[in-house]
């Protein structure tokens, strides 16, 4: 359903925009750093350890860089609309969702959040993990799937426990 349009509210979706791009500039700063650094070193241990660290970062920025640019991806299929005009069975931000697992068949009750409020023990489930930006703008009875370590992971969208735009309360 990658080519499916996808509801979010202007405020939403400009929050994330602006999250993918301070991602990406970090990042550009960090290999800056490593190279400052690496050019300012001089023996064989202090080179040998920013090549570690680059090696180090540049696994942590690979995976970084996928998520941000499948938020990207889901991003450049939204469509932005007034927060009363979202209809209730969609999935956005700070909406908590339930989900059902295709292969156990069992339902979990899931909040989608910023990254700086994720807490999985909570079930608050960060929009940059990959079921977080896999189920931004769908719908109750939509199936999402997407690729995991172990292969192709498949939810359904079971019902909206609560959406912030049909409670009216934009302001998350």
């Amino acid at each position: 359903m990658k080519d499916k349009q996808i509801y979010i509210t202007k405020p939403d979706f400009d929050r994330l925009t602006e999250i993918t791009k301070n991602i990406r500039s970090r990042q550009e700063i960090d290999r800056r750093s490593l190279d400052e650094l690496e050019h300012s070193f001089s023996s064989r241990d202090e080179l040998g350890l920013i090549k570690e660290v680059r090696k180090i970062k540049s696994s942590r920025n690979d995976t970084e860089w996928a998520r941000i640019e499948e938020l990207e991806a889901e991003l450049n299929r939204a469509i932005v609309v007034d927060a009363d005009k979202i209809p209730p069975d969609i999935v956005t931000m700070n909406s908590k969702v339930c989900l059902r697992d295709a292969d156990t068949g069992k339902d979990e009750i899931y909040q989608l959040v910023y990254p700086e409020d994720a807490d999985i023990e909570q079930n608050k489930i960060s929009i940059l993990a990959p079921i977080g930006t896999a189920i931004l703008g769908y719908k109750v009875g939509d199936i999402i799937e997407w690729k995991v370590p172990a292969g192709l992971r498949k939810l359904k969208i079971k019902k909206i426990v609560y959406q912030p735009e049909a409670a009216k309360e934009y302001q998350l």
